[in-house]
This record gives C-alpha cells, sequence and structure tokens, in this order.
C-alpha cells in the first residue's frame, strides 16, 4: 500500500492520556517523533508483521487496553527516546 506521508511526520506530538503502557512505562502523555504511517515503514500492514517488537506490543497495549481502537492500518511508527513504538493515530493529540 502507498500512501502520503502521515501530515505529522517529523513532527514530535503528544499522546493522548490513558492509551496503555509501553515497555518503557505509561504511554499516555509521551512526546512521540512521528516517523511516518506504520506500514509505510514496515514495508506492510503491522498485522504481518511477526516477530516485530513494536507491533507486538502495539497488539497486546490495544489488546488489553483497546479503548475502541479499531483494527485497521492507521497506524503510525514514531519514536519516544530512543525506542520505536506504534500507535494508532487517533491516539496522537492534536491541539
Amino acid at each position: 500500500m502507498i500512501r502520503e506521508r502521515h501530515p505529522l511526520a517529523g513532527q514530535t506530538v503528544r499522546l493522548k492520556d490513558g492509551i496503555g503502557k509501553f515497555m518503557q512505562g505509561d504511554a499516555g502523555g509521551a512526546e512521540f517523533t512521528v516517523e511516518d504511517w506504520a506500514d509505510s515503514v514496515m514495508g506492510r500492514s503491522i498485522w504481518a508483521c511477526d516477530g516485530n517488537p513494536a507491533a507486538l506490543e502495539y497488539a497486546v497495549r490495544i489488546g488489553t487496553n483497546g479503548n475502541g481502537i479499531p483494527i485497521d492500518n492507521n497506524s503510525v511508527y514514531g519514536k519516544v527516546g530512543g525506542f520505536g513504538h506504534i500507535v494508532h493515530d487517533s491516539e496522537i493529540v492534536r491541539e
């Protein structure tokens, strides 16, 4: 799937409160530097990324604390500190 870059690519944004935990701690309120849509970064849907740590963490996080996050490809890859993570586009605070 080829699509335009994520509109926030290259920007550091804040994640919504209450979205669960990353392996390094609470994801809610974290500063997240957007790289691009996750499927663009990984070259395929995150649901086909067997063994990818960021994809596994995302699947566990939304499976246990999904808060109604849809199972679609509107996921975004970025970094909190030096660690790569995936969040759903709807989990990004837009001001």
